[in-house]
């Protein structure tokens, strides 16, 4: 089976291959097992150090649940995730808690990933607290040190988290994350619950912060508009799979997969005279308890090629160097499926 590595490992600070996650459904008096939900199914990408790869879809679709895997929140069904060179995928708690300085989340909801009853001191000094890290004036400084990196200032310290606004609530955030000075921050919807003003402010202020840290994101997010401004290489998931990956600039211009070009024409432009490029997407997202075979985009869309998908194998392939696309005959052009060597025909 192809695998879509393109750079040499030591390059990665992230590497995941064939990785699934999938959730028992029960029901019934007996609350036996009815199915199962595949919230990531065969998932392979990888993220250079330094690099921001942004993951994109429509809620549900297991972005966040990738995010989730990789710091270990939820432990994968199958496949493998390697931080640091380091396999973590099955790796007990105790022997994470090392590693767990190097990777850190930052949530979608700030006001909800904050201890209400804590001081903006004691929230971001506790990872420090936690892994008994330097000493007690040692722990001020570091604090008032992360405090003027994101932004706030030092009267912040001894206020709670419901006397600020929601971007300066991320803002706090994005500091404790920072305390154990990380490598890759997972970055999940940073800015979807804050204004269109506060999203710019938050998100050159994470390009700022990769610059002068050298960090490394996996920005998770359903706006393509956002992702294109921060990301290097964009990977474009549906109903737990990457459907295509390319560099970010390659991906608006020349997206090869029917479902990426409906994203971007859902992009709201200013000019209200502009045509929509085109038409929104037809029938509604399946269910991912026990998909049926072949492909799941050609079946929303009931099309006459679904067929000659069953038992095909949709795994991305490179289309151009850097483009991987999935050989999905009901999304991508039957010349990009020559181009990817794939005959429907046959």
């Amino acid at each position: 089976m192809v695998e879509y590595r393109s750079y040499r490992a030591m390059e990665n600070i992230l590497e995941i291959s064939k990785l699934s996650m999938h959730f028992p459904v029960r029901g019934g008096v007996f609350r036996s097992r009815q199915g199962t939900l595949k919230a990531v199914d065969d998932v392979t990408l990888h993220l250079k150090r330094g690099e921001t790869l942004g993951l994109v879809g429509e809620s549900g679709c297991g972005k966040s649940t990738i995010g989730r895997c990789i710091v270990r929140l939820l432990e994968p069904t199958a496949g493998t995730i390697h931080l640091l060179g380091k396999n973590i995928t099955h790796r007990s708690q105790w022997r994470m808690r090392k590693l767990r300085r190097k990777v850190q989340m930052v949530f979608q909801d700030p006001a909800g990933s904050l201890n209400p009853r804590m001081t903006v001191r004691h929230l971001i000094a506790e990872p420090l607290e936690i892994h008994n890290l330097g000493t007690r004036s040692s722990r001020k400084r570091r604090v008032a040190e992360l405090l003027d990196m994101v932004g706030l200032p030092s009267t912040a310290l001894e206020k709670f988290p419901h006397e600020f606004s929601g971007g300066q609530k991320q803002r706090i955030g994005i500091a404790r994350a920072l305390a154990m000075d990380p490598r890759l921050l997972v970055l999940d919807e940073p800015v979807s619950a804050l204004d269109v003003s506060v999203q710019s402010q938050v998100l050159n202020l994470l390009l700022t912060l990769q610059q002068e840290l050298n960090l490394s994101y996996l920005f998770i997010s359903h706006d393509l508009s956002v992702v294109r401004h921060i990301s290097d290489r964009v990977a474009v998931m549906y109903m737990g799979k990457i459907v295509e990956m390319a560099d970010a600039d390659v991906l608006y211009d020349r997206p090869a997969h029917a479902y990426t070009r409906a994203l971007l024409s859902a992009i709201p432009t200013p000019d209200p005279t502009q045509r929509q490029r085109t038409p929104v997407l037809p029938g509604d997202v399946p269910s991912p308890i026990d998909p049926p075979p072949g492909s799941a985009f050609g079946r929303r869309i009931n099309h006459p090629y679904l067929e000659a998908t069953m038992g095909m194998d949709l795994t991305p392939r490179e289309l151009e160097p850097g483009h991987w696309v999935a050989p999905d005959p009901c999304a991508v052009s039957l010349t990009d499926m020559q181009r990817l060597g794939v005959d429907i025909y046959q």
